[in-house]
């Protein structure tokens, strides 16, 4: 118990003093919410990747699918290293930075009020962001409390509550700076502590291809063996899962954000590989240590007290030293993840939408009142709601994160991506995709509570069947949606857009030493 302590006090006492150590750059909106873009490779891509994962992966998504796939499982974070991480570097982060630096956006609802010249847009997906952002960070509390609750037997309020205090702090001093030097301190812990929890695991049965064995006489169905085979009993419900999980990080706002505050285009490529390989370590660590869920638990356990509860069941039992490491990793994970998102959601609140009610201007000093104001109220309603769900036991973590990541890269994912690439994309077909991606996933909450009954129709059973399937259903039925839309109704094309697209065509003059010259033949 001394060393849990000690562990969590000097991890609680570093993320403080960085954030009052960041409060300089933080006394300007731009500073508070992006760093005043010059935030370099590193600090970016563990940015990225800690805001990535968090206890929902660790808690949540491993325990459940961990338990579904078996070993399988692990397919599930390569997924997320090469398609939600590899490749949104690639063919947002450039394109992102350039666009939304020449249009002076600090967020994504800005961004989509400047590049289709609508201030209704901006104050629409300000909502959407806000409202859908508030369930995901509920579900941030839940994971993390449940192991805090294994190791001191601590309420479950008690643990929302602390790490509410403690995230709306360091966030509200230190703004965008204090959350990227953290999220890169947090995210060492995450690589270290990942492999000496999977080494610790594993050794409770005799190592790894001692489990492995053990694993593949565990009954799964028709299929003998499922569980070490290589896509596992369900290979197109793995595949809803990789595509969601990693296809759904394209159009969520704390992530994409990280691109508009990068310093350079060298920053991105060299941000581009860490992230990637940062990717492949925790996310694969995580689904590949939930794969032997089934060897520390059975079907009557998991069926009385959830899929959130079989990784603490994993880690129980385990030495001290070993489950400090675990509650510094997965507070790490939660609490980088945590401030991404207050901090998104504030800053969305601040600029988009109640700035976009206003027709006057509000002065910089007023804008950093009601930022951090927002901050502490987005944690507290979001800590009320995490609290209130493990009372009456409504969903599990994981729905809870499909519904938010459905929802907002139902609506943004198309629009984004096809605004930063194609001169053509309308106003109409960006209101068609937040009008779908939002009505979508709030049919799926009212299914998943049990007040609407879809039994009745094989497709809409199908297409509902839990907000996974309806999340991956609404991402790539909007990447039709867009286009199509817009072909038809090029009268709400935006006036302007190709001057918007200069900015990828501008001139610029670099030292010589910064390119491949070629030498003349004399």
């Amino acid at each position: 118990m001394a060393v849990k302590i000690v562990l969590l006090l000097l991890f609680f006492s570093v993320f403080i003093l960085v954030g009052i150590k960041c409060h300089k750059s933080s006394r300007s909106v731009d500073g508070f919410v992006l760093g005043g873009r010059t935030v370099g490779p590193w600090l970016t891509a563990f940015a990225y990747g800690t805001s990535y994962f968090s206890a929902v992966i660790f808690v949540g998504y491993a325990g459940q699918f961990g338990w579904n796939f078996g070993l399988a499982s692990t397919w599930i974070g390569l997924g997320n290293a090469f398609i939600g991480s590899l490749l949104p570097w690639v063919i947002l982060g450039r394109r992102t930075r350039i666009m939304t630096q020449h249009l002076g956006s600090k967020t994504m609802p800005e961004f989509f009020g400047q590049r289709y010249s609508s201030r209704g847009l901006k104050i629409a997906s300000s909502a959407i962001t806000f409202l859908f952002l508030i369930p995901y960070t509920a579900s941030l509390f839940n994971g993390l409390s449940r192991l805090f609750r294994m190791a001191f037997n601590v309420d479950y309020s008690v643990c929302v509550i602390v790490m509410a205090v403690l995230t709306a702090v360091y966030v509200i001093v230190g703004g965008y700076m204090a959350t990227a030097i953290n999220d890169f301190i947090q995210g060492i812990i995450m690589l270290v502590g990942i492999v000496a929890v999977i080494a610790a695991v594993l050794s409770k049965h005799g190592g790894f291809m001692a489990s492995v064995v053990q694993l593949s006489q565990v009954e799964s169905g028709e299929l003998f063996g499922g569980f070490t085979s290589f896509f596992g009993p369900e290979p197109f419900y793995l595949l809803i899962v990789v595509l969601l999980t990693s296809l759904g990080t394209w159009g969520l706002p704390q992530m994409v954000g990280k691109f508009y505050a990068i310093k350079s285009e060298e920053s991105i490529k060299i941000g581009t590989v860490i992230s990637t390989f940062f990717a492949i370590v925790v996310a694969g660590g995580c689904y590949f240590l939930g794969g032997f869920g089934r060897l520390f638990t059975t079907q009557d356990v998991v069926k009385a007290e959830g899929f959130d509860s079989i990784v603490p069941t994993m880690l129980s039992g385990l030495p001290d030293v070993i489950i400090a490491v675990v509650l510094v990793l997965v507070l790490s994970a939660s609490m980088s993840t945590l401030s991404s998102l207050v901090l998104t959601s504030s800053s969305t609140l601040t600029l988009d939408f109640i700035g976009g009610m206003k027709k006057k201007k509000s002065s910089e000093r007023s804008n950093m009142f009601v930022l951090r104001l927002f901050v502490a109220v987005f944690i507290v309603i979001s800590a009320a709601i995490a609290i209130f769900q493990a009372k009456s036991k409504t969903t599990f973590i994981a729905q809870l994160m499909g519904i938010s990541w459905g929802a907002l890269s139902g609506s943004f994912l198309a629009p984004f991506l096809y605004g930063l690439y194609w001169k053509k994309t309308t106003r109409a077909s960006v209101v068609a995709s937040f009008v779908f991606g939002t009505c979508m996933m709030v049919f799926q909450l009212c299914v998943s509570l049990g007040w609407v009954n879809v039994a009745s129709s094989p497709f809409l059973s199908f297409v509902f069947k839990n907000s996974l399937y309806s999340g991956v259903f609404c991402m790539l039925l909007s990447m039709v949606i867009v286009p199509v839309v817009s072909l038809f109704s090029q009268s709400t094309r935006p006036t302007g857009t190709d001057g918007m697209f200069t900015c990828y065509d501008r001139s610029v003059t670099v030292r010589a030493k910064n390119i491949l010259t070629e030498s003349k033949e004399k």
